[in-house]
């Protein structure tokens, strides 16, 4: 029997294997069994079998999942666009007319991909590999590694000696097969109704004036070049004509300090910064280019100068009159590029030669500079683009991270274009002029994949549905999640009311350091369960290990390690070889630990639970911060909460919660003790906030990321070590948060 969506019947299944004859708890349970009408013989035989056998429907056996854990034996089954998902162990499936087009349609076909992924390597990674262009192809060996610091240091090759440029499989390639007339990227801007495009072939030829001044200024293969601009379409430009020549690109955040600007400056020693003198987000202008003059002021004195910086003229935000300029050293982007000849020989450099380097946090305050090479990244992001969102070449594509992220960088860029996909640019904010931006811009350009940010979920669930529902959002086919654990309500609510319960979701898995998407649904295969990641990508096996290191099976939780490598995984840390290995594969030997928790479920299923660093020990209890965030969001009046802990003197730590209250709903005691309910209900007594902090906002950075550091900071009042506050969106949310500290 073909493991597939064979029926759009939805069958309510009992743990006992049985029809469950009732629906519990959901107003919408008209809508929950349709009419048998709908079913043909062959439906009423799987229904037979899913009441006579414990199977649930699309699903023959799922007595060898991933993870060996064994059935699914869950209450309830929703199939996509027939109803809404509503109670907490709602099992999402497929629709038979979506799983009947995707890439991956059932959970065997997954399985057999996945089990030759892990067990032949080489040759699954091959044949995808060979795909792509190639000037010249690897050895006999794949690939080699050593993950054991016992063993040595560590390791990780794929494809050396394969020769390629990720630029020309990204844009030449492309054009080549075709596709030179074909959108590669929308650009929205600031204000509505400023936007651009640009075509496969006009793409590359931007690409290619860049590439040639570069190289007329100097940057030649393996050299640094430091990008800080924000969402404009230059940004991915830039970083293509570095690939294109060899260069090594470190993309900033458009929205870091001066000083960490100047940090990062300091340590890759770049030969050229390219940003642009201001932009608006929002109703609010942010001079960049003072930022960088600040900057390169900054690494001048620790001893590192740079001698060009490219700055594009945006003038939406700001003119050239009102920009600083140095002379000698700052060059106008629109005085120079276009004057430079529309195509570029390609620099064609190893699989294992440099690509990128990308900042990212560490415990020590230090920011680590993560090393991705070219081949093996270019194909683990191209396929984990393809399948986890089941792309397909008619998909208009919306990521809205910026690239100063590693979202940005292998979900704006390079795995979308890798397989020929349209694209979607955003350079304001998500609720300018309203709440309603993201599904003006999402009908405009009939975007059918759309993925985000939970952060970016939950905001725009604090304001009426009508800023959703008023847009048609048609076009829409699959959504996805990244960046952190999204908890089940927030899930619900983009299923439900972005998606109109039509369209899965990819809650996905990663991180900086693994370049790509590690633990993902793939939408057509798995029937999925509001805020799970579900289970691993091909290649990769997870393995969830107690505190001394040991593997645990089954149903379970501990900490979230890797065994063997990927071809994505980042090779070291710049400059910092030892740090590496002592952050990433010290704490576990013969695995790579991803600092994050993680429980298992009975079904095999992954949920991730946040930073080990984010796990609070109340009298010997290890609670994750997601899992009482989850909790307090539950509650119909609170719109957002972050969680972090703090010392007490009973328990060793107490759990100190910051609660967004939806708009117009005012602080109470009663309120207050309302939320300590629902989490002693939700999780137990062991798990109750010992404090509920009323915070208007959270502080968080532009891209929606929640400083957690100052939050802790506050929470303890230790008001003197806040730090370095202006990447935040809005730095007031501190001193509203300070003052609101004994309300």
């Amino acid at each position: 029997m073909k493991i597939a969506s064979s029926s759009p019947i939805l069958t309510v299944v009992s743990s006992s294997g049985s029809l469950d004859p009732k629906i519990s708890g959901s107003s919408l349970g008209s809508r929950i069994l349709p009419s048998t009408q709908r079913s043909s013989p062959s439906d009423n035989l799987l229904l037979r079998r899913t009441m006579s056998s414990n199977y649930l429907r699309h699903v023959e056996s799922m007595s060898q999942l991933p993870s060996g854990a064994g059935k699914i034996s869950q209450l309830n089954a929703v199939v996509l666009g027939e109803s809404l998902a509503s109670e907490e162990n709602d099992l999402i499936f497929p629709s038979k007319e979506f799983s009947g087009q995707a890439l991956v349609s059932s959970p065997q076909q997954y399985m057999e991909m996945h089990k030759r992924s892990v067990e032949d390597p080489a040759g699954f990674w091959s044949d995808i590999a060979s795909e792509f262009y190639w000037k010249q192809k690897w050895g006999d060996q794949v690939f080699s590694e050593n993950l054991d610091v016992r063993k040595g240091p560590i390791r990780i090759e794929w494809f050396k000696g394969g020769i390629t440029n990720i630029c020309y499989n990204c844009l030449d390639k492309n054009v080549e097969a075709g596709l030179g007339d074909k959108i590669a990227m929308y650009w929205e801007g600031n204000e509505i109704g400023v936007d651009a495009s640009l075509t496969y072939s006009e793409l590359l030829q931007r690409v290619c004036q860049l590439s040639n001044y570069l190289k007329d200024i100097g940057v030649k293969k393996g050299d640094a070049v430091v990008i800080y601009l924000p969402m404009l379409m230059e940004l991915p430009i830039a970083m293509l004509a570095c690939a294109r020549i060899g260069a090594v690109h470190s993309v900033v955040f458009a929205g870091f300090s001066a000083d960490s600007l100047a940090q990062r400056i300091v340590d890759c020693k770049p030969k050229v910064i390219l940003t642009c003198n201001a932009v608006k987000r929002g109703p609010k202008t942010i001079n960049l280019k003072a930022i960088v003059d600040a900057a390169l002021d900054q690494s001048s004195k620790d001893g590192v100068s740079v001698d060009v910086c490219l700055t594009y003229e945006n003038s939406s935000a700001t003119t050239r009159e009102n920009t600083k300029w140095q002379n000698g050293r700052d060059v106008w982007w629109q005085d120079v590029i276009p004057k430079y000849p529309t195509s570029c020989e390609v620099e064609w450099v190893d699989a294992e030669d440099p690509l990128f380097l990308l900042y990212t946090s560490g415990s020590t305050g230090k920011p680590k500079g993560v090393l991705h090479t070219t081949g093996g990244y270019m194909i683990y992001t191209a396929t984990t683009f393809k399948y986890a969102f089941d792309y397909k070449p008619t998909d208009v594509y919306w990521c809205t991270a910026d690239c100063g992220w590693i979202t940005g960088h292998s979900y704006v860029t390079y795995g979308p274009m890798l397989n020929g996909a349209t694209v979607v640019v955003f350079e304001g904010a998500p609720n300018y002029p309203d709440s309603g931006r993201c599904w003006d811009i999402v009908d405009k350009h009939k975007i059918s994949i759309f993925y985000t940010a939970p952060t970016l979920v939950r905001s725009l669930m604090r304001d009426d549905d009508k800023f959703v529902t008023r847009y048609s959002r048609k076009s829409l086919r699959v959504l996805g999640s990244v960046g952190e654990p999204i908890n089940p309500s927030a899930w619900r609510w983009f299923f439900n009311v972005v998606g109109d319960s039509r369209c899965p979701i990819s809650d996905t898995w990663w991180q900086t350091e693994t370049g790509g998407f590690m633990i993902t649904p793939l939408p057509g295969a798995w029937p999925q369960k509001p805020g799970s990641a579900t289970f691993p990508f091909f290649g990769v096996q997870p393995v969830i290990v107690d505190e001394k290191g040991n593997e645990i099976e089954g149903e379970c939780g501990g900490y979230l390690c890797v065994k063997g490598s990927w071809p994505g995984a980042f090779r070291t840390l710049f400059g910092d070889h030892e740090r590496y290995e002592t952050t990433y594969f010290k704490p576990f030997a013969g695995y790579y630990f991803s600092g994050d928790g993680c429980s298992r479920d009975k079904d095999g299923y992954y949920w991730l639970t946040g930073r080990v660093d984010d796990v609070i020990n109340v009298s010997g209890h290890r609670i994750g911060t997601a899992e009482v965030e989850s909790a307090l969001v539950l509650h119909p009046q609170c719109a957002e909460a972050a969680v972090v802990g703090i010392d007490h003197e009973v328990k060793g730590q107490g759990i100190y919660a910051f609660v967004t209250l939806l708009e117009g709903v005012p602080y109470s005691e009663e309120l207050r003790k309302s939320l300590v309910l629902m989490v002693r209900n939700q999780i137990g007594a062991f798990a109750a906030p010992d404090r509920i902090h009323w915070a208007p906002g959270l502080p968080k950075t532009r891209s929606g990321k929640i400083m957690r550091r100052i939050l802790r900071k506050i929470a303890s009042r230790q008001l003197e070590e806040l730090g370095d506050i202006s990447t935040l969106a809005d730095p007031s949310v501190v001193d509203q948060l300070i003052a609101l500290a004994d309300v």
